[in-house]
């Protein structure tokens, strides 16, 4: 089965969407009092999110970490509910509670973003379980970074998933650094995709700044995982634009690195591909450019113009056994 031209716009739009809102909160970083608290961004990553969620139901879940902006608006949640929650107001996804590295929109199935790391897997693997245990037609997808593979959590999810055959479709963004440590300096091997054979999945090493290759390796496994053949890794090979955070001078990537990968950039490899086959004209990419920074824009108002949580409602929406 083929990518329509549909999907590949449908893509493109989130993948606009994702960067733009992105570029925002760099921006409003660097006004004083503006934003609390930490910014971890996912530029130049968009083509994971974008052809990742694409390939998705409705009724799948989502699990993901700490850069789950484009993850997030790539599966349709709310700008402004996401901006708002950003900036900490009442009217946000989460009611001003969680920021920017705790996310979650139950709305859209987007059950859980932390910023632990390697805490989704476990997360992900007990909603799988909870998927085949229902006899649900419906998958879990985990998105997580190169550096969460070395945790201990991972292998311990990984293996109970191969072993129970669960519906749960693992995404890793290889975008070759975790924190201030690149790939060569935490893991020995040249492909975390072969580490799948030890857990009786397949494995697969893609382009992921390519969002309709992303799209097809998800839809196999997807399709895969509701045929109860179990679960599978993709490791998706991008690159981070940005450091760590938006406090972090990016000292330790070099300068020509970060060139090489944004002339790789997946927004303008899919719209040029689009282009060249006929399929979008530069005054529709034009068109969409501008439907998303208005889409942003209007974010930033409405989260502005939104008011704080009162001290009270602090304890609201928290449950003890």
């Amino acid at each position: 089965m083929t990518v329509s031209t549909q999907q590949r716009l449908e893509m493109l739009r989130t993948m606009l969407l994702a960067r733009r809102f992105e570029e925002t909160l760099t921006e409003l970083c660097q006004q004083p009092g503006k934003i609390h608290g930490m910014m971890i961004l996912a530029t130049g990553q968009e083509a994971v999110g974008s052809g990742g969620c694409a390939a998705l139901s409705p009724e799948d879940v989502i699990v993901t970490n700490h850069r789950s902006h484009h993850h997030l608006l790539a599966r349709g949640a709310d700008p402004k509910a996401l901006m708002a929650e950003i900036f900490g107001r009442r009217t946000g996804c989460n009611k001003g509670k969680s920021g920017t590295l705790h996310l979650a929109v139950p709305e859209v199935n987007a059950l859980c973003t932390t910023t632990v790391v390697g805490g989704g897997f476990p997360i992900a693997t007990g909603l799988g379980f909870a998927q085949q245990y229902r006899g649900e037609a419906a998958v879990t997808a985990c998105f997580f970074g190169d550096g969460a593979t070395s945790e201990g959590s991972f292998h311990e999810a990984l293996n109970l998933a191969g072993l129970w055959h669960l519906p749960v479709v693992f995404v890793c963004e290889n975008n070759r650094y975790a924190a201030a440590q690149g790939y060569d300096e935490h893991t020995p091997i040249e492909s975390l995709a072969t580490r799948a054979d030890a857990y009786g999945m397949p494995g697969e090493q893609i382009d992921g700044n390519d969002a309709p290759a992303v799209f097809e390796a998800t839809r196999r496994a997807r399709e895969r995982a509701l045929a109860g053949e179990g679960p599978t890794l993709i490791e998706c090979m991008t690159y981070r634009w940005r450091g760590h955070g938006e406090g972090d001078p990016q000292r330790y990537q070099p300068a020509e690195e970060i060139a090489a990968w944004k002339a790789r950039c997946p927004i303008e490899r899919l719209s040029g591909a689009l282009c060249e086959r006929g399929e979008l004209s530069a005054a529709v990419l034009g068109e969409m450019r501008t439907e998303a920074a208005e889409v942003v824009a209007e974010a930033v108002r409405f989260a502005e113009e939104s008011p704080w949580p009162e001290p009270h409602e602090a304890l609201d929406d928290v449950w003890v056994a």
